[in-house]
């Protein structure tokens, strides 16, 4: 944990500053960004190895920032915010936000959620995986992030790649909505395992054909999903 570099980017000040107490009790290096043109530069000096990001803030706004921050790195990110409606926006729009807590909240909670979030990054980074997977029309590089399918890129968020990624890795075999949580996510007390499936539905949109009829990610009904390697 010591050495571990966390960037907070919030415009409440206080609320920052009690979250920045909190993590460095636990060891971490942190640093603050009072908004979202602050938060991309300290992104970039501080290089920081997660986020934790408030979503509604003057000029930049979070979403934005997240998005911004998600096409340059695979890093966690955390949003922040106080209204529920947001957390459908987050989701809907498929930024590549790692997890999201509604204020007002628990700052101990806070530390366990970002303690699960490096434990999972470390062990998907530590994870022995082929870097590059080819299904027909379908390649996977896990270096650089990215899937083609016939050779034109599909644009996956972070989150949804992970997933991909680790289903490709084990092809024909069957995972329940729990099982890909709980490895791409990794922390069930706090999680919503309908994400999952949310996720699912952006991936076939973007790699499948047909994505009411896939050819590489299957459902098995009564059961979970599984990725189809042998598809054409």
């Amino acid at each position: 944990m010591a050495g571990q570099r966390v960037l907070i980017v919030d415009d409440e000040v206080e609320i920052a500053e009690i979250i920045r107490d909190y993590l460095r009790a636990e060891g971490y290096e942190v640093k603050l960004a009072s908004d979202g043109e602050d938060g991309l530069r300290s992104f970039k000096s501080f290089d920081p190895q997660l986020v934790i990001l408030d979503v509604m803030m003057p000029g930049l706004d979070g979403m934005e920032v997240c998005r911004i921050i998600r096409s340059q790195s695979s890093i966690p990110i955390i949003m922040l915010s106080a209204k529920s409606s947001d957390i459908d926006k987050i989701l809907g729009l498929g930024l590549g936000a790692d997890d999201y807590i509604s204020k007002p909240f628990s700052p101990g909670e806070l530390v366990a959620r970002v303690k699960a979030h490096f434990r999972r990054y470390m062990h998907l980074s530590n994870t022995q995986q082929s870097d590059i997977l080819e299904f027909g029309n379908l390649k996977i590089d896990s270096r650089s992030y990215q899937v083609t399918v016939n050779g034109n890129k599909a644009e996956l968020a972070a989150k949804e790649f992970e997933l991909l990624n680790f289903m490709a890795n084990h092809p024909g075999q069957v995972f329940t909505r729990e099982q890909l949580f709980n490895q791409i996510w990794g922390f069930d007390e706090y999680g919503d395992i309908n994400t999952v499936t949310v996720h699912i539905r952006k991936i076939r949109e973007k790699i499948e054909q047909d994505p009411s009829n896939p050819d590489y990610v299957k459902t098995v009904w009564g059961v979970g999903y599984k990725f189809d390697g042998g598809a054409a």
